[in-house]
């Protein structure tokens, strides 16, 4: 487990510890943490201006020289870590080289893409930067296929070099003790600016252009990617990636860049975000160089096992002594500085320089009778072998593989002054250490003496709620707000839902869902031919009630937007929701964009509306109140993809099988009698139908988690998760009456934060 460990590191999880990048890491790949709303701007800036003013000799540089910088700079580094392997003498070098380099990267690779997740949002969701950054999103997480993320990728790569452990999910990364700090200052850095996208957003889009410009990360030569049957273009972020439907690569970061509005997004915090990445990415690759020279070292890799194992030893060897000293005295000082204990063990009888087979320390102490019995893995056996073999053979002493070592576990031997061939002085310096300065003063945790945000209020009402949960700030009290009103509206939504002829089966049903999808398809037709003959509604009537559903309609998939975090869009369950939320934006573009649809309707019938997501939208006196009843309730429960997960399926189902078969036809003919465009109501009855559209995916994502996620079935447990479900589908359309606004009261005041 510790044979690639570096110097330098701090203990993953230590109590106390100040948050560092490899915490916020672990809790930015959450998609429901708060903490990115921490730090305050200009303190994120500050670290960014600290790393990048590391690079003196980028300072000056403009973008496009920034640019040919980072090209340059990968081309000469691919070489450098060519080089670094050339000459080894044989494949288990080459494959520690491998894994070291790849361990190194993870924590980067398995969230490739990741820091775009949010610069789409229901305010922004017609914006031409919003929908090329959603594009080149959509191409990093596989829109449409589950489990092909380019972090999927990653994960192969790792799995096929046996160092995945702690690859799933990514946040795990950061318990894994063989990655140094260093190597999560970059990616957490661009999580923590991926959720804050209106504080953020050009220097995202500087950073992850430099990222696509530099290509695959120049250690990646290390490995043998055919090997590991992956795709170059599915892990290198500059290269698109044919078999995905979204364009990508270079080519797509270029066009988010020309999207950008310079009014909002100054061109110099672009290049400065691009500086602030090229400086960590080249700290990084520096580093890790070190760290994979060290790796070829035998004595280096001892004594960085026996660091990781140091601190728990201490512990059980006080009464055992080693050149005269205390086990665990040397023990406690292997934590910072292992070399010393090094080089005591090499001159004891514990070894015989050069042959680990005669050496008690890796054969009778950790044999099934010896003392030190499963203390040890496999791998760190291996690291202590090879490193014996790599002493100079002494030409005396025992040799029964026995040692001199007592009932007590004391060992004689010589002082730990002597030099054993171990690499180095006894407390002297270690070789190969880098410092671990990257991550330094990462911007992690509150600040130290916070201003009160104005922004962190509860909306005093539902317009200004609308206006509000548009955007993606997790403000507490803002998200407080969304969470209570959530829990308001599933209470009204559960009452009386067992008397209630809701279409949901009482119970899943183990074929799944498909028949009786089809059963309510043929409903709403039966329906729809019923009351074919009924008189439309007037022109004033129909223009009235397009207009009361602008707010609704003008943030279609709202209530998915949680299904944008890069483990759930590419997930089994969620990948489909994501493509819906994708195929609402109009996959990237204007004239397929729903909102815009039905904004250009709205226009045609006389009615100029605001921006959707501005105050003036939600104070515009045309706009009945209750018209923000809905819209809120899904701009809340999409903040909570995870906390709602079963309701917001059922929600989806109800929502993408509402109109189709029945009431889109209908809206159709009225549409069509008055003149106006019937293309918002086609394009719904076509794209969620129930053989291969939004509703047939809906209904196979509660199918999905039903068979996978949920309790097992005969248990209480998953009665109650199915009536959750059941709640989420029948709040599309909750009822509406005294008692059922009562229970909505009770709920709201019983919500507690999670």
């Amino acid at each position: 487990m510790a044979d690639l460990m570096t110097n330098g590191k701090t203990t993953p999880g230590t109590a106390g510890a100040r948050p560092s990048a490899r915490s916020a890491y672990a809790l930015l790949t959450e998609p429901e943490c708060p903490s990115a709303e921490e730090p305050s701007a200009s303190r994120v800036r500050a670290f960014l201006a600290a790393r990048a003013s590391a690079a003196d000799d980028l300072a000056d540089l403009g973008l496009d020289l920034l640019r040919k910088e980072a090209r340059t700079w990968a081309e000469t580094e691919r070489e450098r870590f060519r080089t670094l392997a050339a000459d080894l003498p044989g494949d288990p070098e080459r494959l520690l080289l491998a894994r070291g380099a790849a361990l190194d990267w993870a924590p980067l690779g398995l969230v490739s893409g990741a820091w775009l997740q949010w610069l789409s949002s229901m305010a922004t969701a017609d914006a031409p930067a919003a929908l090329a950054a959603l594009t080149l999103y959509a191409s990093d997480v596989g829109a449409g296929r589950p489990r092909d993320a380019r972090g999927t990728a990653c994960g192969q790569v790792l799995r096929a070099l046996r160092v995945a452990e702690h690859a799933h999910p990514p946040a795990r990364l950061a318990l894994d003790v063989r990655i140094p700090d260093d190597a999560f200052a970059l990616p957490a850095l661009l999580l923590l600016m991926g959720r804050r996208p209106d504080d953020f957003r050009a220097e995202l889009a500087g950073a992850d252009l430099c990222l696509r410009e530099a290509g695959l990360p120049p250690a990646l030569v290390l490995v043998d990617l055919p090997a590991a049957a992956v795709d170059p273009a599915d892990l290198d972020p500059g290269l698109h990636r044919p078999h995905v439907g979204a364009p990508g690569g270079l080519p797509a970061a270029e066009r988010l860049l020309a999207a950008l509005d310079d009014a909002e997004d100054d061109p110099a915090r672009v290049a400065d975000g691009f500086r602030a990445a090229l400086a960590l990415l080249r700290g990084w690759h520096d580093g890790l160089f070190g760290r994979l020279a060290a790796v070829l070292d035998p004595a280096h890799r001892a004594a960085e096992m026996l660091r990781a194992r140091a601190r728990e030893g201490s512990v059980y060897h006080r009464d055992h002594r080693l050149a005269g000293r205390p086990l665990a005295d040397w023990l406690r000082e292997a934590v910072d500085t292992p070399r010393p204990l090094l080089d005591a063990l090499a001159t004891s009888p514990l070894i015989r320089p050069g042959r680990p087979e005669r050496s008690p320390l890796v054969n009778g102490l950790v044999s099934e009778r010896g003392a030190m019995f499963r203390v040890f893995t496999d791998t760190d056996l291996e690291i202590l072998a090879n490193w014996i073999r790599s002493l100079p053979a002494a030409g005396t002493g025992d040799q029964d593989g026995t040692g001199a070592v007592d009932d007590a576990g004391t060992v004689d031997g010589a002082g730990a002054g002597d030099k054993a061939g171990t690499g180095g002085e006894a407390g002297g310096p270690e070789p190969y250490a880098v410092a671990g300065s990257l991550s330094a003063g990462f911007p992690a945790g509150p600040d130290p003496d916070p201003r009160p945000s104005a922004d962190d209020r509860p909306p005093a009402d539902l317009r200004e709620a609308y206006a509000r949960l548009q955007r993606r700030s997790q403000a507490p009290a803002l998200s407080a707000y969304a969470r209570t009103y959530v829990h308001g509206w599933l209470g009204r939504a559960a009452h009386g839902i067992d008397g209630s002829e809701l279409g949901l089966p009482g119970e899943w049903p183990a074929e799944g869902l498909r028949p009786w999808l089809a059963d309510q398809h043929d409903r709403h037709a039966e329906e729809f031919e019923s009351t074919a003959e009924a008189e439309l509604p007037s022109r004033e009537a129909l223009v009235e009630s397009t207009v009361q559903l602008a707010p609704l309609t003008m943030i279609d998939g709202a209530w998915l937007q949680g299904f944008t975090d890069y483990g759930l869009a590419s997930s089994d369950i969620g990948f489909s929701l994501f493509e819906t939320y994708w195929d609402e934006l109009g996959n990237g573009r204007a004239e397929l964009n729903h909102p815009l649809i039905y904004r250009q309707l709205v226009e045609s019938m006389g009615v100029e509306l605001p921006p959707t997501g501005t105050t003036e939208f939600a104070r515009w006196p045309g706009f009945q109140d209750r018209s923000f009843e809905l819209p809120v309730f899904w701009l809340s429960i999409g903040r909570f993809p995870k906390t709602f997960q079963p309701e917001i399926l059922g929600l989806n189902l109800a929502m993408e099988l509402s109109g189709v078969g029945g009431s889109y036809r209908r809206a159709r003919l009225g549409l069509r009698a008055h003149g106006f465009s019937t293309r918002f109501v086609d394009i719904h009855n076509t794209i969620d139908n129930v053989a291969t559209g939004h509703s047939a995916w809906a209904a196979d994502a509660i199918d999905s988690y039903m068979s996978t996620t949920a309790p097992p079935p005969g248990t209480r447990a998953r009665d109650e998760v199915w009536a959750r479900v059941r709640t989420g589908y029948r709040a599309l359309n909750p009822p509406s009456g005294w008692s059922a606004r009562r229970a909505q009261r009770r709920a709201a005041s019983a919500s507690r934060p999670l």
